[in-house]
């Protein structure tokens, strides 16, 4: 027992008298920083600039359709024939015709444009079909 308390002790002796050299300090560094990374992009969910970039163009745009969805029913639902315009739409069983319906009646065009957005023309036309 006296051997172990001995062995101990000269284990925690070296382990303080310890003086890491710096080229294993610089090497632990390096790493702990490509750990870090993989960890992080692997399972932390960090992307790149384009990667982030890429991601908030298409929630923009996305947001912007639907956006122009909701005027382009709006639209349709102030217009005057618009029981007769809701059978006609409904009769037609193509979303892609639909959709050119949609952009004939003008309800998808946006304020400020001058030609219809396809986009909202293809969300107008689903919602009111449904």
């Amino acid at each position: 027992m006296a051997m172990q308390t001995n062995a101990k002790q000269s284990l925690a002796q070296r382990w303080e008298s310890y003086q890491p050299s710096k080229s294993a300090l610089v090497w632990a560094c390096a790493a702990t920083a490509v750990a870090t990374m993989i960890v992080g992009f692997s399972w932390g969910g960090w992307v790149t600039g384009g990667t982030s970039l890429a991601q908030a163009k298409a929630a923009g745009d996305s947001a912007r359709s639907e956006l122009a969805s909701v005027i382009c029913i709006d639209k349709f639902n102030a217009s005057p024939d618009k029981s007769a315009q809701l059978t006609a739409l409904n009769a037609i069983t193509d979303s892609y015709k639909r959709r050119l319906f949609v952009e004939a009646g003008g309800w998808a065009t946006m304020p400020g444009q001058t030609s219809p957005d396809r986009r909202a023309a293809e969300g107008c036309a689903a919602a009111l079909a449904a």
